[in-house]
Order: C-alpha cells, then structure tokens, then sequence
C-alpha cells in the first residue's frame, strides 16, 4: 500500500486522467479473514460522491452527484482518496454530454475493480430526489449495557437457539478506524436475520468493539459478516453499514448470505 495516495500530500489535478485511480486487491484483507476466492456471502460496496463537476461543450460547468456499486466478487477496490483525485480531475475537462461522462466512469470504475460497476448520475431536478431513510428495524443503541472491549470480540455474540425470529437491529454507534491515517470512520449498520434470536445488548458490545479496529470498511463488514455467522448460525444474514462522507465520498458496503439489492437509503448522518 505503499504508493496510494491515502495518507501522503499529493497534487490535485483538474483534468481528466484514469491513471489517478489507485485499485487495491480485496485477496489480502479476506485472507486474514480466512476467506479464499469461494465467496462466503453475496453484495455490493454502494459508493456515493457528491462533488462531481465537469465542462460542457461551450465550458459552461455541470453538477451531478454520482452513485455506483461495485459487487463484493470483484478481484479489486479503487482506494477512496484515489477517487476524489480522480473525480476531480474531471472538474476542469470538456465532455460532451453527462452520457459521456457517464460512459466515461463506467469504463474507469469497472477497468479498476476488474467488474462490471454500475454507474448512476444524477443531476438538478432529476427525480427521485434523495431523502432521509430511518434504517428498518429496532435500533439496539439504547441498550443497558457496559461497554469496555475496544478491539473486536467475536466472543460478545450471543444467540438463543431456542428462539428463533427473522427480524431487523440496527445500530449508529460503528466507529473504526482507516489503516492507514489513523483517521475515524462513523456510521451506522443494519442486521437483517432469520434464525435463533441474537441478543440486541450483545450485539450493540459487538459493534462497539469496533471503535479502535483499524480496516477498510468492506473489511469491517466482512468481519461482522462473518463472526455473526459463525456465533449466531442464522439461516439468513444481511449487514449493511451505512458510513457518513469523507471528502464529498460515502462507502456503503453490504454483504448477504442471499441475492438481494439492498436501497442505497441516505441516513440522517450521510
């Protein structure tokens, strides 16, 4: 990781260059998971950028917000700050229409994560307008409980196997931190099961565990994929993190024992 632009001063240029994208092979983070290339689950990493602009034609600048899932069985990440590097390249080029640009990122995205990305603009006025979503679910931040494990501990995982249910917890108490800088990442995540019945208070010491873990965020959730699977034994399992924005750029992944597309909801946080 030595020559990503994370973490060091560098040079923000305005025109467009592909070349600014610094992709990052998932293989050695699942590794340590004990992950090889049979993927355990299925999903998506959702990334959001809000400061996309570019030149029309005439120069006249453009302004869209930009949407695009990168799915979990790609050999590749694009590093997050390598994005922004990137996007702002475009800030000062001439494209001719926003389908350019779009076709433009789809290419790039997709040539970086070695899948295909789906790519989604939006621009003023185009609808449906974002709005704030409540997560579904209970949230399980109220919980009675003492928190004092800051690194993460799948040990707090409970569940009851006399009990079973298919419910929804959520939480907004996830804090990690980046591998490189050191920097916190705050956020919220979604557990969506069907099986023996998880404890909410553990699970809530679970997540909290994560507040001096130092990972990427789809390695986060990865882990929590894995340690609610491996503790709780659900028939069915979604965790969906939902981090708020870092330089104009938010990372959602989510990963599921099922195919389902998960919304890109904007929490109240993002």
């Amino acid at each position: 990781m030595q020559d990503m632009p994370l973490g060091r001063a560098t040079e923000h240029p305005d025109t467009y260059s592909a070349d600014l994208l610094f992709p990052m092979a998932r293989a050695g983070a699942r590794a340590a998971l004990g992950v090889g290339s049979a993927l355990p689950f299925r999903g998506a990493d959702v990334w959001n950028a809000w400061d996309l602009t570019w030149l029309g034609d005439a120069g006249r600048p453009e302004i869209a917000d930009l949407e695009f899932r990168v799915p979990a069985d790609s050999p590749r990440i694009v590093e997050s700050k390598s994005l922004k590097l990137y996007l702002n390249s475009y800030s000062m080029s001439r494209f001719a229409s926003a389908d350019a640009v779009l076709a433009t990122l789809r290419a790039d995205l997709s040539a970086a994560a070695g899948a295909d990305v789906a790519v989604a603009l939006r621009r003023p006025g185009d609808l449906p307008l974002p709005v704030l979503e409540t997560l579904p679910g209970a949230c399980i931040d109220d919980a009675d409980v003492a928190c004092d494990t800051w690194t993460v501990e799948p040990a707090l995982l409970r569940a009851e196997p006399a009990v079973t249910t298919d419910e929804s917890l959520h939480s907004h108490l996830l804090r990690s931190l980046c591998p490189v800088t050191g920097q916190p990442d705050l956020g919220s995540v979604l557990v969506s099961y069907r099986g023996p019945r998880i404890d909410p208070a553990d699970l809530l010491r679970y997540i909290v565990s994560y507040r001096r873990h130092q990972d990427f965020h789809e390695a986060c959730v990865e882990r929590m994929f894995l340690d609610i699977r491996a503790r709780c034994a659900p028939e069915s399992l979604t965790v969906y993190a939902r981090y708020q924005r870092r330089g104009g750029i938010d990372i959602n992944p989510w990963r599921s024992t099922g195919p389902a597309t998960l919304p890109n909801w904007r929490t109240w946080r993002q």
